[in-house]
């Protein structure tokens, strides 16, 4: 399943598509639509965590504009949530294997939330809440890379979270 087509969730939601350029190596994308929750007449406030899109994190508020083919594509962040994403991918012969459980299991103290991108590619992302302790989760995130557990990656990062 791509992140386009994952399930609308319950409520009354939106989805919001972000453009962007392809990175080289990465996968062919290059638009990504993440469920919102309407917070205006042209923002709404992002409800999952994005697997491509940089610099948007979960609770984050967003413009939009209606586009003649009827999706709403986002034209910025107008409001920062503090939230941030992170991006973790097991090794396939390391000690993790290509178990995307694994790697949740090794943030479950942090009470983080989540999503895989699929059973063929075990791409974890996270969303890491501005409240989380972002010093503790960062050394985490260099100590499975250094043991060969995973490669990551900030999706979005705060001022916070920079900081720590």
């Amino acid at each position: 399943m791509t992140p386009a087509e994952r399930e609308r969730p319950a409520g009354d939601a939106v989805k919001i598509w972000f453009r962007f350029v392809p990175r080289e190596g990465w996968l062919p994308y290059d638009t990504e639509g993440l469920w919102a929750t309407l917070v205006g007449e042209d923002t709404a406030s992002v409800s999952n965590v994005p697997f491509l899109q940089d610099g948007v994190a979960e609770g984050d508020v967003v413009r939009f504009e209606t586009g003649s083919d009827g999706r709403h594509w986002a034209r910025g962040r107008v409001v920062e949530s503090g939230n941030c994403t992170i991006r973790v991918l097991p090794v396939p012969d390391g000690p993790l294997g290509r178990s995307a459980r694994a790697v949740h299991e090794k943030f479950i103290r942090f009470d983080l939330g989540g999503e895989v991108f699929s059973d063929e590619l075990p791409l974890v992302a996270l969303t890491v809440p501005a409240a989380a302790d972002f010093a503790a989760i960062k050394g985490l995130l260099e100590q499975g890379q250094a043991d060969g557990w995973w490669h990551y990656e900030v999706g979005c990062g705060s001022r916070r979270w920079w900081e720590a």
